[in-house]
Formats: C-alpha cells, sequence, structure tokens
C-alpha cells in the first residue's frame, strides 16, 4: 500500500517549507525537506556597493539573526581590508551577538518549541493555560532585544556597529537600565531551567549518529565518524560544498558525503569551553550529554546557551560599569583594496558564511553567503528518514506530527535559507 504523508504548511518556524514523505508499504520511497521560500537575491543586491553599505543591507535577511549577518558582514569586509579592530569594539560585539543569542533561544525554546512537547498546537493556546510560561519566554526575548537596541542602535537590522568599530557609544543611563534588566533576566534563567527541566522526554523517536560542525578558537571543528578535522575560515567551500536539490532553493550542504549538523547542539559539543559557569550547571539541570545522537537535545542545548549568554552579558556590563572602560574612539581610517574577505561566525543557528570579493574602489564585485539552515537542510532530511524508518508502522497522524517536531527541533529559518538557484532548460 502506497501513502504520501505532507506538510504543506510548516508551521511555527521562520519561512514557508514543508515536508513530503512517500511509502510503498514499509519501504521509503521518497523524503524531501521543501523550501518553497522565493529567492533572495541578497548576493546579487550587494553587487557594485561599497563597503560601508553592505552590513545594513545584508542585515536585512533576517530579522532574528540581523545582528549576526551584519556583525559577520563586518568580519568579511574587515579581513579584505587589513583591519584591526580595537578590545572595545570586539567587547562591545559580543555584548551585541549575547542579546542575539538571548532573544533568538528564548523565541524557540518558548514559543516555537515547548508547545510541541506539552502537547499545545500554538504558543497561544499553551499561554492560555500556563501563561507564566508564555511571559518568560516573552520577557527574555525583549532583554536580548534590549541589548542589541542599546549597542546597536535598533533591536533588528543595526545601525551602530560599522566598519571598524561603532558610531556612538551607549550613555551611562542606558548602561544602567541593562543591569537592572541582566540581574531581572538571571533570574528569569533560574525559573527558566526548572520549567524546561520537567518538559516531558517525549523525544525518544529519532536517534542516529550525528555529524558536527561549529567554530573553536578561530577555526572549523567537524567532528564526524568519531573523529575531529579543521578547517580554515577562507577554505569554507570544503565544508559546506553546497548543491542543488530540484525541490528546494535552498542548497544543500554534504561534508565527505556526509550531513552534518550546525547549531547550538554542535557547539556544545565541540566547544564546551566557551560555555560560562551557568551553562556548565545548566547542562548538568537539564542531563545533556555530548555528542548527542539525538536531534531533539538541541533543545536543551539551546536552554544551556541560553544560560551562558545571560550570563556573559550581565559580566560584560558589569565590567563596563566598574572600570568605566569605554570611550568613544576615532573614526577607524579604512583604505579599500583589491582581494577578498571571508568571515566565519556562530549565529544562534549555526555557522555562519559571509565572503566578498572588492575591487580597488571598496565595491563589491562577488559575494557568497552561507546560512546555519542552509547547511543543516541536508541533516533535517536524513532525520526525516530515521523517523520514518523508525515508525513506518505508525499512523499518518502521528507520522506527521513527529516529522514538523523535528523540523522545529532544528529551529530553521527557511527565508534565510535560500540561495539564488541557476535552473537549466532540458534541451
Amino acid at each position: 500500500m502506497t501513502r504520501t504523508i505532507t506538510v504543506d504548511h510548516l508551521a511555527r518556524v521562520e519561512g514557508h517549507g514543508g515536508i513530503t514523505v512517500q511509502l510503498d508499504g514499509d519501504e521509503i520511497t521518497l523524503v524531501r525537506f521543501d523550501i518553497f521560500e522565493g529567492s533572495r537575491l541578497i548576493e546579487t543586491l550587494v553587487r557594485g556597493r561599497r563597503f560601508e553599505d553592505v552590513a545594513g543591507i545584508v542585515s536585512r535577511i533576517c530579522s532574528i539573526c540581523s545582528a549576526s549577518h551584519a556583525l559577520t558582514s563586518l568580519r568579511a569586509t574587515e579581513n579584505a581590508f587589513g583591519i584591526q579592530v580595537s578590545p572595545q569594539t570586539e567587547l562591545l560585539r559580543e555584548l551585541m551577538h549575547c542579546g542575539e543569542y538571548i532573544e533568538s533561544h528564548a523565541l524557540h525554546l518558548f514559543l516555537l518549541a515547548t508547545p510541541d512537547y506539552l502537547n499545545y498546537p500554538s504558543a497561544i493556546a499553551m499561554g492560555a493555560d500556563r501563561p507564566e510560561l508564555l511571559k518568560l519566554g516573552l520577557r527574555l526575548k525583549k532583554l536580548g532585544n534590549s541589548i542589541q537596541e542599546t549597542i546597536g542602535g535598533r533591536a533588528i537590522h543595526p545601525v551602530n556597529a560599522v566598519p571598524g568599530g561603532f558610531a556612538a557609544l551607549p550613555s551611562v543611563d542606558q548602561w544602567i537600565a541593562l543591569r537592572r534588566d541582566l540581574q531581572q533576566g538571571v533570574a528569569d534563567v533560574e525559573t527558566a531551567l526548572e520549567t524546561l527541566s520537567a518538559v516531558p522526554p517525549l523525544t525518544e523517536f529519532c536517534r542516529a549518529d550525528m555529524a558536527f560542525a561549529a567554530m573553536r578558537d578561530g577555526q572549523i571543528v567537524v567532528r564526524s565518524n568519531g573523529t575531529e578535522e579543521t578547517i580554515a575560515p577562507a577554505d569554507y567551500r570544503s565544508l559546506t560544498n553546497e548543491r542543488e536539490v530540484p525541490f528546494s532553493n535552498a542548497k544543500h550542504s554534504l561534508y565527505r558525503g556526509r550531513p552534518f549538523t550546525v547549531g547550538a547542539l554542535a557547539r556544545v559539543t565541540l566547544n564546551p569551553a566557551g560555555l560560562s559557569d551557568n551553562g556548565v550547571r545548566a547542562m548538568q539541570q537539564l542531563g545533556l550529554s555530548v555528542p548527542s545522537d539525538n536531534p531533539f537535545d538541541t533543545f536543551k542545548a539551546q536552554a544551556v546557551e541560553l544560560a551562558s549568554s545571560v550570563e556573559c552579558a550581565s559580566v560584560a556590563v558589569q565590567r563596563v560599569l566598574a572600570d568605566e572602560a569605554l570611550k568613544q574612539e576615532p573614526r577607524v581610517t579604512i583604505r579599500p583594496r583589491s582581494g577578498v574577505g571571508t568571515a566565519v561566525t556562530e549565529a544562534p543557528r549555526g555557522l555562519l558564511v559571509h565572503s566578498y570579493t572588492y575591487d580597488a574602489d571598496g565595491c563589491i564585485t562577488s559575494a557568497d553567503m552561507i546560512t546555519p539552515t542552509a547547511m543543516n537542510a541536508a541533516s533535517i532530511e536524513s532525520h526525516f528518514r530515521s523517523i520514518v524508518m523508525a515508525g513506518a508502522g505508525d499512523g499518518t497522524d502521528v507520522l506527521t506530527k513527529k516529522l514538523e517536531m523535528l523540523a522545529r527541533a532544528y529551529d530553521p529559518c527557511i527565508s534565510c535559507s535560500v540561495h539564488l538557484v541557476q535552473t537549466r532548460n532540458a534541451v
């Protein structure tokens, strides 16, 4: 008997995507992660633009990860022109990044993923019964947005981060307000961990050996089949190996022919030293053991990073107020030159690549941007297959729910994943 499982619209994710699975009896004949979000054309839009304009344009790729796109873009441009930023700029950028981790992880954990685990169809339905969960998630998300607004000038699509530094510094009153908000945030994280540790473990239906990729000490580290390899950021294409697939506007990436996973679970696995003390305690509290063979452990890994990011942001703000170390630095003199600049950073959802080729006037001649969801697409598909293989005897409704939960567990930003795909007409 042949049956088809189709999810035309995947809910509680960013962007438009779906799932298609076909079975002939217990045999799987088709598994697809359908991404039909329209092509974004960002790489074409920046062509010919001067370096001062690029970060502001590419931050529009995403409203959740706009800071990551802007900061990665700035680093790629600075690499192209040989610019070394100051320790103060690095501190402010790291704080901005913490804010993005906080708001992104809070959004996914409480509004997108937790309803699945507590058997609610939506965050609004969950909020009707559990309003404290909704309020907690929204409060933490607001904290992350406030950090980005204070440092970046806006909660989304930052304008204050510029090549070589920052256009302006927050006032003392803004730093004091952030400290107050972060004190509440530390308390909220404690509540969040208690709440999330009590979430029923309903995700034992998808276990498979996983390959991971994440940044460590400025290099890309890949763990596959029990061994680790290191890749320089400039050689990122040896990791991504993007290829077009006929059913998706996002390309797929394979490393040595194998899907790999990026994001919170990969980072906690490959770079546990990047966690704060509270992050380490959160791992213990949530019972997260790495390396994991369960993609649903991303839920726990994001909670761990949420705790770590709030603590790191709190320490940074306390340092600023205690030392009064920030000062308005002179604008960095930027002398454009022809060349290539590449930056690989860790957005909340995983590795993010921006690579630009500039001409001697400081205008982009070509650009390449690869997002975490594009890297995860093949891995998501492989775990769809694992779920169907393990539960081929399940009813269609049960399998559909499991597949949707798995897609949401990866926290995909589908619109971010779309590249310009060249199609060729058959002759």
